[in-house]
């Protein structure tokens, strides 16, 4: 797509690249919604009101009975995604009469991250009882009711960091500090080795395609970050074009195929401060079925870490330090590491914030489609940096 209008792509551009990159259906009809929709007007303020009507007639439509919305209120945090507080008073079918306190969690026009709500519904839903994840109800998939996709999904207690934690934007480099950082990290290992040996296969996932058996779940993962790239990076970068090749002529075979959260790390997590107990897993947006290895990249890469207190040793995802998530994932999971694997999601894992940082953040400013710009912008400034990982992971090899 080098010569063609990214702003105002036509059909045939458009069908050129979802045939050039093979994905996933429901995330070829998301991709594709996103380059059709993009000449449209730039992104519109919605008002609480228009939302609290799109709820009530979102849970109208699949609840029978009396109920009222009250407390309506913006909800702060995400870096893509709009979110509204609210209480909902109703006959909940498991506990009657109730007061529930709710989240409202819609896109904007165009996302950092396009992604779909009724695949992170899905596998919030699977995993209700499992790991801790907030409760889900209803999901407006096509915007019939709200004025973008959106979800509405139950408020958990917790917070992202602790009051007197230091991180950058959507937690990168979280410090949760010593005492946190021995309570968390256990539990950390623990939930996400349930989710890698969870079957799968008896929940209710129509959103998802399975990959077959060899290398195709690694390449629909280069095919949805590539054709990301592809539609939405506003100048050519040597080294991206270099790690696309790298990535294909270094597909993983998959051993297992597990549940990927991918963007599984400290930040995307809710805990009780006071306890040091996890209360929520979050943002299952980019979620898939996959190798359970891009998850430990996530755990593990530069990007997402920093010092101890030592001045010296390294923390993944503000933790610990690798050999040590990886033998504990091990033992807890009873599944192995495969460190070539691993590399190659360390890879396709930072390719993917280079995507996101220098290509979609780009062009959902320049197009003025999303509420975050200034944030997304911050999120541009750390793109030479991570590209610069990128440079250090593909100088490294195999």
């Amino acid at each position: 797509m080098l010569n063609a209008d990214k702003n105002n792509p036509s059909d045939e551009v458009i069908e050129a690249i979802r045939q050039r990159f093979p994905v996933e259906a429901e995330i070829d009809r998301i991709l594709s919604r996103k380059m059709r929709q993009r000449p449209g007007v730039p992104y519109l303020p919605v008002s609480l009101k228009t939302l609290e009507n799109g709820v009530e007639a979102l849970i109208g439509s699949n609840h029978d009975g009396r109920f009222d919305i009250s407390d309506v209120r913006w909800l702060s945090g995400g870096a893509s995604k709009l979110q509204m507080a609210f209480t909902l008073a109703w006959n909940n079918p498991a506990t009657g009469r109730t007061k529930t306190p709710m989240v409202l969690r819609m896109e904007p026009m165009e996302s950092v991250a396009e992604t779909s709500r009724l695949r992170e519904f899905q596998l919030i839903k699977a995993f209700e009882g499992i790991v801790p994840v907030p409760p889900v109800y209803w999901v407006d998939s096509d915007a019939v009711f709200l004025p973008y996709p959106g979800m509405i999904y139950g408020f958990v207690e917790g917070v992202t960091k602790p009051s007197c934690g230091v991180s950058n934007v959507s937690g990168a480099g979280m410090n949760v500090g010593a005492r946190l950082r021995k309570q968390l990290a256990p539990q950390f290992i623990e939930h996400l080795s349930i989710i890698h040996t969870f079957d799968f296969t008896k929940s209710n996932l129509t959103a998802f395609n399975i990959p077959k058996p060899g290398t195709q779940a690694a390449e629909w993962a280069v095919n949805w970050w590539e054709r990301v790239w592809e539609e939405d990076a506003g100048e050519d970068v040597p080294l991206m074009r270099y790690a696309n090749a790298w990535l294909r002529d270094n597909l993983p075979t998959v051993d297992r195929l597990s549940i990927v959260h991918s963007d599984y790390r400290i930040g995307n997590c809710l805990f009780n401060e006071q306890e040091g107990r996890i209360t929520a897993w979050l943002d299952w947006e980019l979620g898939h079925i996959g190798d359970r290895h891009e998850d430990l990249a996530w755990a593990t890469i530069s990007a997402l870490g920093h010092l101890a207190e030592d001045g010296k040793t390294f923390l993944c995802t503000g933790l610990m330090p690798e050999e040590e998530i990886l033998t504990a994932y091990e033992k807890t999971s009873g599944l192995t590491v495969d460190r070539k694997a691993l590399h190659f999601y360390k890879v396709l894992v930072t390719y993917k914030l280079v995507v996101l940082c220098l290509g979609t953040g780009y062009r959902v400013v320049r197009g003025g489609k999303t509420h975050q710009d200034v944030l997304i912008t911050w999120l541009m400034g750390i793109g030479p940096a991570v590209l610069n990982d990128l440079y250090l992971l593909l100088d490294k090899g195999v």
